[in-house]
């Protein structure tokens, strides 16, 4: 991989004034995520992220908007596995207030640390689980075997507390 894009956006640069707004669209790193004990890739691993931004009476009102598509195993069968996501979140970030429903996390001195929020916003679109197709089937839980390739059973075992009655002559 190579550098990581900047991704502090710095508010007090925007110089917005109140009821305005603007639209920015920058490249935004983002890691690979651990779900499951698998790592799922984005790529491009750098997605271009549009930022709106605008700014009511005392504070700022944010919008994300980006595609991403996701690599890494299914998680029924462990195959290769991929997801295209379309990621939308809204953050407010209101000045003098101790409400936290009114306080971006994201935000901190003005700057916004969209890259972080891009991360967590990607993380909470994501489906609860990634297959590599709608009706994968998993693993067989006696041997492993894909159900995929092979559906199969097996016979079910004997409970052993029931193995004596295989000993019984019935004439």
């Amino acid at each position: 991989m190579s550098q990581a894009p900047q991704t502090i956006i710095d508010l007090s640069r925007l110089t917005l004034a109140h009821g305005e707004g603007k639209r920015i669209e920058v490249p935004v790193a983002l890691e690979p995520f651990e779900l499951a004990g698998q790592t799922y890739k984005p790529e491009p691993w750098a997605p271009t992220v549009r930022l709106e931004v605008s700014r009511p009476s005392n504070g700022f009102a944010f919008r994300l908007n980006f595609p991403v598509h996701l690599e890494g195993p299914c998680m029924r069968c462990l195959e290769p596995g991929q997801l295209d996501l379309e990621v939308e979140a809204r953050e407010i970030e209101q000045a003098g207030t101790d409400d936290p429903e009114l306080r971006s996390p994201y935000v901190d001195d003005d700057e916004l640390d969209i890259g972080r929020w891009a991360h967590d916003a990607t993380i909470l679109a994501l489906p609860t689980r990634i297959l590599c197709r709608d009706d994968c089937a998993g693993l067989c839980p006696v041997c492993g075997e894909s159900l995929n390739d092979n559906p199969h059973e097996h016979e079910e075992a004997t409970d052993p507390r029931w193995s004596a009655l295989k000993d019984l002559k019935l004439e």
